[in-house]
């Protein structure tokens, strides 16, 4: 249901959505670096047996590989949380929208950190381990535990990632918050989009780095642009 404008307007924190926006930005970068820590590294072409992805994780060191799992355990709630910024611009122009939006940052909250990052770390570690071990045999040795405890989580995951996606849109688009329509290119999707690119650029090790940091790269495109565009409306100007 639609609100009346003026009195969503007046009702808006502002100060609380930039401080969220600005603690969503921290947290994205601090996540970004956790991601390239593990992604950074080149495709190995003389191990056979392996797809050609997988070969730039066998020099990641294990220190690299906890650091990054810690880094995503802390910053990837932050984010999802930093994420309220833009519920608390939807929820007075539309409940549904808004309890939709919510409903995915809860989901993101619960299965992002502990639920993906982190076993995909874990997986990283398995897998280097694994092929130290036995080369030939590491994809049978890690694909159970691959299938059974982390794809069932990213499926989860991307459920509620792209319901927030989707929503966001949405609301923009209908002008469900008080930011213009055009805001809605402020998404996460041009996460995806990135990452494509860098992988399109070429297998180096700063390019493979920042394609694996694609959600943290769309998370620093959401906020910042939702940032700059409510500075340059004019609101929040006492936060």
């Amino acid at each position: 249901m639609r609100k009346d404008n003026a009195a969503a307007e007046n009702s808006l924190d502002w100060g609380r959505i930039i401080h969220l926006l600005k603690l969503g930005m921290a947290a994205a970068f601090m996540v970004l670096v956790g991601d390239m820590l593990l992604g950074w590294g080149v495709s190995d072409s003389t191990v056979t047996g392996l797809p050609a992805k997988f070969t730039r994780y066998l020099s990641v060191s294990d220190g690299r590989i906890f650091a990054s799992a810690m880094l995503g355990l802390v910053g990837i709630p932050v984010e999802c949380l930093s994420w309220f910024a833009i519920y608390r611009m939807i929820q007075p122009y539309s409940d549904s929208d808004a309890h939709a939006f919510r409903a995915g940052i809860l989901g993101c909250l619960a299965f992002g950190g502990c639920g993906v990052h982190v076993p995909c770390c874990m997986a990283v570690y398995l897998f280097k381990h694994a092929y130290q071990e036995n080369p030939d045999g590491v994809i049978q040795a890690i694909a159970p535990w691959l299938g059974w405890f982390l794809l069932p989580a990213t499926l989860i995951f991307a459920v509620f990632f792209f319901l927030t996606v989707i929503v966001q849109i949405r609301a923009f688009r209908a002008s469900h918050t008080p930011l213009p329509r055009g805001c809605w290119v402020f998404s996460l999707l041009f996460g995806i989009v990135f990452m494509i690119l860098m992988q399109l650029i070429g297998d180096y090790a700063l390019t493979n780095a920042l394609a694996t940091g694609w959600i943290s790269v769309g998370n620093l495109w959401m906020m910042g642009g939702l940032l700059a565009t409510i500075r340059k409306e004019g609101y929040g100007h006492e936060a």
